[in-house]
């Protein structure tokens, strides 16, 4: 019985400091009547509305900072793609569609496509030089109303027919 005693002595230590316990706590947390309850309450509730709204905003400015870059990487690919072209015409090329289609082939470097595919570009030096600078005999007059005469009729233009 003894035994028994020590038992019911530790339990009784043991219920003693859980009362202490539950005393501390409740002395350590403020006691809040029912409006300060509602008073905390509204501010936390005021405070989750700014915070969403700052989400918002900030989704709203991510979107909107998506939709900048999208529209500069597409202006970069557009002046890029301009870039090419011009290289092209300044080349002397016919047909800037066609050289693009085979532009990739070689590297993207212009004058390499002119090298190995000269029937893409008309101003191709040939290896005799031969005194040609590509501008018309200074003894002969040419009359372009005549050249586009006969590409009006060949076009089926033919403004005449009277």
């Amino acid at each position: 019985m003894a035994g028994d005693n020590h038992g019911d002595k530790t339990q009784e230590v043991a219920e003693t400091a859980q009362d202490n316990r539950h005393e501390q706590a409740a002395q350590e947390q403020p006691q809040v009547s029912g409006t300060d309850w509602e008073k905390a309450v509204a501010e936390r509730d005021e405070k989750i509305a700014a915070l969403e709204a700052q989400v918002a905003e900030a989704a709203k400015n991510a979107e909107t900072a998506e939709e900048l870059r999208g529209e500069i990487a597409e202006l970069k690919a557009q002046g890029e793609s301009d870039r090419i072209n011009f290289k092209l015409q300044l080349a002397g090329v016919r047909n800037v569609k066609a050289a693009r289609a085979v532009l990739g082939d070689h590297g993207g470097d212009v004058d390499k496509l002119k090298a190995e595919e000269p029937w893409l570009f008309a101003d191709v030096p040939t290896s005799q030089q031969g005194g040609r600078t590509g501008l018309p005999n200074a003894g002969t007059s040419s009359d372009e109303g005549k050249a586009m005469k006969r590409w009006r009729k060949l076009a089926g233009l033919d403004d005449n027919e009277d």
